[in-house]
Order: structure tokens, then C-alpha cells, then sequence
């Protein structure tokens, strides 16, 4: 509330007065007299509340609905814009049965709808903007740090956002059992990813590295529509370039947990070229080309300054 200088409203007359009072009293159209207006949720707290759904059971793969249910809260989601215009037709034949209930159902769909429609997450939801310190390079030289900013946490979930420098990297690793979701919120990023190539063998290895299939080598740009990784589908190991300071934001479904076997292994990628190279006893050549590489475990880079800082954007409400 704002202090008023030179007498506040001491200084209003009575018939001002009574004005502002009779205009304080009269309801919003349309909200009745007795029920307060209800606020929107902030954007991540649909989101956390929209997670919470999907991830009801911890450690499975949330079915298509689940998946494309996060995605249009995360927003910028063709299907669901598709999903919009067929819950906008269903409203509309079932309008008419339902029009004696107390809250129609129609009045339900409709809200789904404008949920579907605006539901959209955007760096200033989450009070990010690209010239704050962690989006700046400390040595033009040398390699940039990575900030996290951890949201939320439990056994099923984890939400939080990746700050990226220009030329940041985040190197190639991998997420087992895990279903991610990546929204870039703003800034121009390279990514890269891989899956497990389906060969006639359970593993083919070249001098201890294992045979990977590119899913995707292409560099984002904001405004786009969010990412779904799988547990052996989608390019469930990647890595990030950032091409200017960009911001990620991830959900990960369930998060990394070594005691229960989603340790966050890191790989070097080596490219072959495959067209005359023959599996072990087989006369069966490795199918592909330039699209495939051989990848190898390895340790975390020494380069690579991963930091954890405090987020201030809106918090969430776990009730």
C-alpha cells in the first residue's frame, strides 16, 4: 500500500469519500459477491503441480497424455495447440447436456483449454534475464562456468535451470531410466545427442566403446517448443554448446540417484567411418555412416565448473 503525502486521504471530503467507498463495495462482473477472486498459479508451480500428476509413480515412463501434459505447460507445443482445437470442438458438442449442472462440464473443458492455449514458461517467470553474472564470461580464455539453479526436488521429480555462458558446455552424458524434459528460455544452443544403436548383437564394441546412433545434431533457438528424452529413446545422452548465454531449463523424471542406479556417466564421442568396417565373426557390415559414432566411458572433464547457486524466482507450494 502507498503512503499518501500532504494529508492522504485526510485531505478527501466526505462526499469523495463516500464515493471511493461505494465504488470499493460494488463486485467484479461476473465473480459474485461472496467468492474472492481467485489468482492465476505462477508458471512453475503449474509446472510442479503438472510434474506432481505425471510422475504419481516414481521410476516409469509417463504414457503420451503425461508427457504432452508438461509439455503444454512448458509451452510452444504444436501438438498441444492441436490438442486445443479438438478440446475446443469436443466443448462444443457437449456443451448443450450439460447446460443444467451446477459447474458444467463445458465450463471444465474450457478451462483445460485456456490452460492448453497460455500455459507457456518464459525466463521471466523465472526472474532470469541474459545479463545477470551467471550468463557472463569471467576469462574470455578460458572455459566458463555452468551455473545450476536448483527449483525442486524429490524422489520422482527435479526441477531446475542450467545457465549457460556464451561457449559454455555441458559434455556428453547420459540419464538411465530417466525421462527428461529441456526447455530453452531463451539464447541459442548446439545440441547433440545419441542412442544406443539396435544392431544385430546385444552390444557392439570397438576397443571398449559401444556403437551410438545420432538422434539429433542441430542448434536451437528460442522461441521452441520443449524436448522429451526417454529412457532408451529421444537422444537420452547428450551434450550442450551454448552459442550465446542461454538459459535451460530440465525436468527430470525420476532425478539422478546413484543407490538406485542412475549414476550420471560421461562418454567421449569418436566418429567412424563404417561403410567397410565388418563386425567380429560376421560378414555383416555396421550399418549407417557419418550418422553414428562409437562412444566410451569416461570421467567428468576437468574443464568442465559445474556450481550450484541459489534461484530467486517464484516459489513453489508443496501442499
Amino acid at each position: 500500500m502507498r503512503a499518501e503525502t500532504g494529508g492522504g486521504l485526510q485531505g478527501l471530503g466526505d462526499s469523495a469519500l463516500l464515493r471511493m467507498q461505494k465504488r470499493r463495495r460494488r463486485p467484479r462482473r461476473g465473480a459474485g459477491s461472496s467468492t474472492p477472486a481467485r489468482s492465476r498459479p505462477a508458471a512453475v508451480q503449474r509446472l510442479f503441480e503438472a510434474c506432481r500428476e505425471v510422475f504419481s509413480v516414481p521410476g516409469t515412463v509417463p504414457p503420451p497424455a503425461g508427457v504432452e501434459r508438461i509439455k503444454s505447460v512448458l509451452g510452444n507445443s504444436s501438438r498441444s495447440f492441436f490438442f486445443f482445437f479438438c478440446v475446443l470442438g469436443f466443448t462444443g458438442l457437449i456443451a448443450p447436456l450439460h447446460a443444467r449442472v451446477a459447474l458444467p462440464l463445458h465450463v471444465k473443458y474450457a478451462r483445460l483449454v485456456l490452460d492448453l492455449r497460455y500455459d507457456s514458461i518464459t525466463a521471466a517467470d523465472v526472474n532470469l534475464t541474459p545479463n545477470m553474472s551467471y550468463f557472463q564470461r569471467i576469462d574470455p580464455n578460458g572455459t566458463p562456468k555452468i551455473t545450476y539453479l536448483h527449483i525442486y526436488k524429490c524422489e520422482a521429480f527435479s526441477i531446475g535451470i542450467f545457465c549457460l555462458p556464451s561457449r559454455g558446455v555441458i559434455p556428453l552424458h547420459n540419464h538411465p531410466g530417466m525421462t527428461v524434459f529441456s526447455k530453452l528460455l531463451f539464447g541459442a544452443m548446439h545440441v547433440k545427442s545419441y542412442d544406443w544403436a539396435a544392431t544385430p548383437h546385444d552390444d557392439v564394441q570397438l576397443q571398449g566403446s559401444r556403437l551410438a546412433k545420432v538422434k539429433a545434431d542441430a542448434i536451437l533457438t528460442t522461441p521452441c517448443e520443449a524436448s522429451v528424452l526417454y529412457p532408451e529413446d529421444g537422444g537420452n545422452m547428450h551434450s550442450f554448446t551454448a552459442q550465446n548465454a542461454c538459459a535451460v531449463l530440465d525436468v527430470l523424471g525420476p532425478p539422478y540417484d546413484d543407490g538406485s542406479g542412475r549414476h550420471c556417466q560421461y562418454y567421449n564421442a569418436s566418429s567412424y567411418s563404417v561403410e567397410n568396417l565388418f563386425l567380429t565373426g560376421d560378414s555383416m557390415p555396421i550399418p549407417g555412416g557419418d550418422r553414428y559414432a562409437f562412444l566410451e566411458e569416461r570421467e567428468p572433464p576437468q574443464d568442465f565448473y559445474l556450481v550450484g547457486s541459489t534461484y530467486m524466482g517464484p516459489r513453489i507450494l508443496d501442499h
